[in-house]
């Protein structure tokens, strides 16, 4: 709309108000970095090897070589297979020690994980190795996949419902399953809440972006574009120096929470695109808002200035 640069002509093309709306909406970009959180604390190959606790029911006296020699098949380089072990018996220990036990099977109580770079990770808590590998990879696809369509699904829900609705709702939606993230039990509710937290994040990325630049003058837009931009790069510096701090991928997910708990509170109190509001015919309520935003900048709008705009809306 060439008649509503006019206005922002006249309020200040990047006043106070504007810098204000722009800051407000760019922290979450700053945050969005975070939900790779989980992702970055792969170590993909952790140096594992099966729990074979139940020989010590017939010896707990054990020192962990001899549980592994008697309990843990040899690859052929000599150490000791990550995803195999002998099939537990009902043996006594000197049965066990004089014939030995040769029959394999997968690891059936999980692994003992040793030399990892992270005290936790979703590789380690859900135990995604040996015939479970190709979850890790799955995983990443669905959260890429949720930021696809999320971008996709909110572009006509903005032109319907607002620009304002367009980034409220995917900012609730981030803090409910960036929390869920954190507390699912398993890959397959962890994949799910994933899904949802890049669809949160793939709306609010595209609309704050919109959101903000229809309250910017043209001078000034595309320096608005590159700010919100600016603010995912600072967040993924920021973020590799949190992930070294933390090394617990659950209380990084925690941490990323809270400030989007913050942002759940005042997003409510974004102004809404003026922008919008003329072209869906609600002038009364856009001329508040500019009324509002000229006065954050201390400037004036003549009435004027609206009867013109409206008279070439109309003419339209």
């Amino acid at each position: 709309m060439a008649d509503f640069g006019e206005i922002l002509r006249n309020i200040g093309e990047f006043g106070l108000f504007q810098q204000l709306t722009l800051i407000a909406l760019c922290f979450p970009n700053f945050i969005q970095s975070f939900i790779l959180a989980s992702f970055l604390f792969i170590q993909s190959d952790p140096e594992r090897h099966c729990n074979t606790d139940w020989i010590l029911r017939a010896d707990p006296n054990l020192t962990t070589d001899e549980q592994l020699n008697l309990t843990l098949p040899r690859e052929e380089d000599g150490t000791f297979s990550r995803c195999q072990m002998f099939i537990p018996v009902d043996w006594d220990i000197s049965a066990i020690r004089e014939y030995g036990l040769n029959e394999t099977t997968r690891c059936q109580n999980g692994w003992v994980y040793y030399n990892t770079l992270y005290e936790t990770t979703i590789v380690t808590d859900f135990n995604l190795v040996c015939d479970q590998a190709n979850l890790v990879e799955v995983a990443q696809s669905v959260l890429m996949a949720g930021i696809l369509i999320g971008s996709i699904a909110f572009g006509p829900f903005a032109e319907s419902f607002g620009r304002k609705r367009a980034t409220q709702i995917p900012a609730v939606i981030m803090f409910i399953f960036t929390v869920t993230t954190a507390l699912c039990p398993n890959i397959y509710l962890y994949s799910v809440s994933q899904f949802l937290l890049g669809f949160g994040a793939g709306g609010y990325r595209v609309n704050c972006i919109i959101l903000s630049t229809e309250w910017i003058g043209a001078s000034k837009r595309s320096w608005g574009v590159c700010v919100t931009q600016l603010f995912s790069a600072v967040g993924q510096c920021v973020l590799a120096g949190v992930i070294y701090a933390i090394r617990h991928w659950r209380l990084a997910q925690l941490i990323t929470a809270a400030p989007l708990g913050v942002v759940v509170v005042y997003i409510w109190f974004i102004p809404e695109s003026a922008r919008w509001l003329f072209s869906r015919g609600r002038t009364e309520e856009a001329k508040q808002l500019i009324v509002k935003a000229a006065a954050v900048n201390k400037r004036t709008v003549p009435d004027s200035l609206f009867d013109k705009v409206l008279k070439l809306k109309a003419g339209t």
